[in-house]
């Protein structure tokens, strides 16, 4: 890692902390520069602008709380454990992504729908869909929907479900969770799975 990425690497981390704990608004450049060891001025030369800076941090943290979610995807290998885990794996882990916990929770107004933006979503909602297709191909999963959309569908039902918990805390989920799994078998098992 050059020293100019070792630089990079430092703001986007002491932003990640300083956003976390005091929010966007009240938290200043110079404030995160010095937390990473920098002048304030070169805290510029890697972000142009504070909100450059925070959505850098905000991808940069809900990153790896959604590579969390890819990796227990991958790790199992049975038909739909992973999806009666999944929302408990995150709520599991988001403490330790600490910017994702406050957008997720409401505390940045501003940017709440930003959550839906994060670009690791993609890649969360693409192997959603391909996990569907791969049961459906083991015929685990109906043949009848489109694995792709209900990937999509079902990272945004878990995102809602996470920020719910966020807000709410951890013990709301425990009366649900049996009829949320319910509904996702609903939707993809073909009736003589149920």
């Amino acid at each position: 890692m050059t020293k100019g990425e070792q630089t990079r690497r430092a703001i986007l981390g002491a932003a990640i902390s300083r956003f976390a704990r005091d929010g966007f608004r009240p938290t200043a450049v110079a404030d995160i520069a010095r937390d990473a060891g920098v002048s304030g001025t070169l805290a510029f030369n890697y972000y142009p602008n504070k909100e450059a800076l925070f959505l850098a941090a905000v991808d940069e943290d809900s990153a790896g709380l959604i590579q969390i979610a890819v990796d227990h995807i991958h790790d199992f290998v049975g038909r739909q454990d992973w999806r009666a885990t999944l929302l408990l794996r995150l709520v599991d882990a988001v403490d330790e992504h600490p910017l994702a916990k406050r957008l997720l929770g409401g505390l940045e107004p501003d940017v709440t729908a930003r959550v839906l933006e994060i670009p690791a979503l993609e890649e969360l909602r693409k192997v959603v869909g391909e996990r569907i297709r791969a049961e459906q191909l083991d015929d685990f999963v109906r043949n009848d929907v489109d694995p792709m959309l209900l990937g999509s569908g079902f990272v945004s039902i878990f995102l809602s479900l996470l920020m719910s918990v966020v807000q709410i805390g951890r013990d709301a989920i425990v009366p649900y969770g049996p009829g949320i799994v319910a509904v996702m078998e609903a939707a993809l098992l073909p009736p003589n799975k149920n």
